[in-house]
């Protein structure tokens, strides 16, 4: 073993949190290093969100040329090239690698590529990307592991090679019929823009309907979308088998209430959950402990079982979402400078991308209604909102949970054209406990999509009907 270099900061994972706390940390003059084993950034600027992001994109400005007659533009035939559409996703990520280094060598952080394991408490080997070892140690630690793609455990998926979404991503060809195993927020991007950009396109999932933690009539929604759309989706569908290899002929043989069915395609991609990347990291050597899923076990300060030791984002049981990766940052931030902050009662904002939108802030009918938590609704089509007109957008809803002993905002869910902005107004309302009535009563510009939240609640919310959506419908 090499001689132990020894820093202030040691932090294993370079993605949202562990780079923000060591560029925070580099830049106070603390000797700081991060010990990253591929993806430089973390995953969402390489193999996750922004990625899929760009994908979709390429896919919405496809549906634009295909509606090009509603607008009163006259075409040609259109094709899609696959290896276009992955160049521009990879100059995104190939730019953003680039900020990502510039802000390394800015803030004096050290950036270590190679795959690390702990060998002692505090004190890593990393077995270096270009070859070699080094030992390195820290008087803190900080974790930020990450998760990956979980492939279910059914007979012949191993096998089967299939798909994830950093595969997905990485394609240069169309395929011609893509099965997508999980009717999650993963797979009902994925399905769509592969619909758009080409492929025949089937969704397979266990439950009842997509999207399970959303409200029924979300789950309905999006199915009408998928259906108008092109796009097959089998629920109550539970996987028995694969058969052959995916990129070539694959069959997914399932379970359903009519019986047992082959769905037989040219591509699997799997989106059915993530696992916690901890299991190959020498955690019980370092006296880090872990649940019963694999998820390091911290307190709501983000701390370990191991003394001066952290965990933030995936890895941690945090939601799985950027978004919140960087706010753990910021509580561990701000608690070695002396604050109290922690991860009790985070009003955790989310998006589903697909085109149009679903977003939600708060509780949705189903949870309210699971936690006993009596609520107003106010409801409206998006087809109100005159923006939306404007855009040839009318489809989908806006939706809020307004408390029955107040007016204050329990919960918000949009569907609908840049519901992934709406909500952010929302949100707002809702951290500084103002009442419905302040967004009712707010000049909102015209034409917008948030003007919408006037017409949403020119209404006075009303007490919701006490049979809707039965607390097991969407569990």
């Amino acid at each position: 073993m090499s001689d132990t270099e020894h820093y202030d900061n040691l932090i294993l994972g370079s993605g949202e949190s562990g780079k923000y706390v060591a560029w925070t940390l580099a830049k106070a003059g603390e000797r700081t290093a991060v010990v990253e084993r591929q993806y430089i950034g973390g995953s969402c600027p390489n193999i996750a969100c922004l990625p899929s992001k760009n994908v979709i994109h390429t896919a919405k400005v496809a549906s634009l040329f295909h509606r090009a007659d509603e607008f009163g533009i006259t075409t040609g035939p259109i094709s899609i090239d696959m290896t276009g559409v992955r160049r521009r996703k990879r100059q995104m990520v190939d730019g953003l690698i680039d900020v990502h280094r510039g802000r390394y060598a800015e803030s004096g952080a050290e950036l270590i590529m190679g795959e690390g394991r702990f060998v002692a408490p505090k004190t890593i080997e990393v077995r270096l990307a270009d070859g070699g070892t080094r030992t390195v140690s820290g008087d803190r630690i900080f974790l930020n592991l990450g998760s990956r793609a979980a492939l279910p455990d059914v007979p012949g998926m191993a096998a089967a090679q299939p798909l994830t979404h950093v595969e997905a991503l990485e394609l240069d060809r169309l395929p011609e019929h893509l099965i997508i195993l999980g009717g999650g927020y993963v797979g009902l991007e994925f399905a769509q823009a592969m619909r758009r950009l080409g492929s025949r396109v089937t969704v397979v999932d266990r439950g009842p309907q997509l999207v399970k933690r959303e409200d029924v009539d979300i789950g309905e929604a999006l199915l009408r979308l998928f259906a108008d759309e092109g796009i097959e989706v089998a629920l109550n569908a539970h996987p028995l088998a694969v058969e052959g290899r995916s990129g070539q002929q694959v069959g997914l043989q399932v379970r359903t209430p009519d019986g047992p069915r082959t769905i037989e395609g040219s591509d699997l991609l799997v989106a059915t959950g993530r696992l916690p990347n901890t299991d190959n990291a020498g955690l019980d050597v370092a006296g880090v402990k872990l649940d019963g899923l694999g998820y390091v076990r911290v307190n709501e300060r983000l701390e370990t079982t191991a003394p001066d030791v952290w965990a933030m984002g995936d890895c941690a049981g945090s939601p799985q979402f950027t978004h919140v990766a960087f706010d753990d940052f910021r509580i561990v931030r701000d608690n070695l400078n002396g604050g109290n902050r922690t991860t009790r009662a985070r009003l955790v904002p989310y998006c589903i991308f697909t085109d149009p939108e679903v977003g939600r802030v708060g509780l949705n009918e189903a949870e309210a209604q699971r936690a006993g938590i009596p609520y107003r609704l106010a409801k409206t089509p998006m087809a109100a909102v005159l923006r939306t007109r404007t855009l040839s957008e009318m489809r989908g809803f806006l939706k809020a949970l307004v408390a029955v002993d107040s007016d204050r905002l329990i919960g918000f869910t949009a569907f609908g054209a840049e519901a992934g902005e709406l909500i952010a107004v929302v949100q707002t309302a809702m951290l500084t406990g103002a009442p419905y009535t302040l967004l009712r009563d707010a000049i909102l510009t015209h034409p917008t999509i948030a003007e919408g939240l006037t017409v949403l609640f020119a209404d006075e919310p009303q007490p919701a009907p006490r049979a809707a959506a039965p607390a097991g419908v969407v569990a």
